[in-house]
């Protein structure tokens, strides 16, 4: 994107709004290259360090002494619950296409949540969104609209 073009700005009455008083220079950080796709990771990556680990037990779905029937039964080789005398008796167990298994790869809290931004990349994507604001087009403009 081209940068904004625009070396002074009009100072205007606070009485009417129609009156130029003055001129004043604009700030070289509305002159800043304007990159959205560094104003786009800077924010994305920052907004990661709002979040809270979460995870399931390390033993949910792994509470039950299932063993597996073997082969020659007529049903597949997965743990079955032992027992009788209740619905649970015989049901596939352990198996993350199991009801009452564990998940598939289950969640764990030493993920990665949050992100390191260098310092000079949020400072850039600062100056970036501040130069785009002084862009009466880019201001004006509807938002983008995912379809």
């Amino acid at each position: 994107m081209v940068a904004a073009a625009r070396p002074t700005v009009s100072v205007f009455s606070h009485d009417d709004a129609e009156k130029v008083l003055s001129s004043a220079p604009l700030p070289a950080v509305f002159t800043a290259p304007i990159r959205p796709d560094v104003v786009t990771f800077v924010h994305t990556n920052m907004n990661k360090n709002k979040r809270q680990a979460y995870a399931v037990k390390y033993e949910a779905g792994m509470d039950t002494a299932a063993e597996s029937w073997g082969t020659g039964r007529a049903v597949s080789r997965i743990p079955r619950v032992p027992g009788g005398g209740t619905h649970r008796a015989g049901q596939a167990a352990f198996g993350n296409m199991c009801r009452g298994g564990r998940m598939f790869s289950p969640t764990k809290v030493w993920r990665k949540w949050h992100r390191k931004i260098n310092k000079n990349q949020r400072r850039y994507a600062v100056c970036s969104a501040l130069a785009a604001s002084a862009v009466p087009a880019l201001v004006m403009a509807p938002p983008p609209r995912n379809s």
